[in-house]
């Protein structure tokens, strides 16, 4: 069985804050099945945006896990703040967490690898 949207975003912004990063929930989702995206800032100002991979890149033993791929890499905030936008228009129970840290793959099971910084 999936873990419940809101105790996955409350264990990633803990082990971030953990490890001396930075979270912030922005968009509380539906608590139960929200899809979470995850805004990755950098120090130089630009962003980096995860979302749900698609059920494609998920194997049939990997189903309750939750895998992210790069939907925006390295771009200006507003590119993301688009993307979002449009999301939550076609999805209203949306999570969106904010982090700043270096290696996302510390914190979040990616479908690919993560784009170069």
């Amino acid at each position: 069985m999936r873990i419940r949207s809101d105790i996955f975003v409350s264990a990633l912004t803990r082990r971030v804050f953990n490890d001396g990063g930075y979270a912030a929930v922005v968009i509380k989702g539906s608590d139960a099945a929200g899809a979470i995206f995850v805004r990755q800032r950098f120090r130089d100002g630009l962003e980096t945006l995860y979302g749900p991979a698609p059920q494609a890149f998920i194997q049939a033993e990997d189903r309750d896990d939750r895998l992210f791929e790069a939907r925006l890499a390295r771009v200006e905030a507003e590119a993301v703040e688009a993307l979002i936008a449009r999301e939550a228009k076609f999805d209203s129970d949306l999570w969106l967490v904010e982090i700043e840290v270096e290696r996302i793959g510390d914190y979040l099971e990616l479908a690919a690898p993560s784009p170069s910084p």
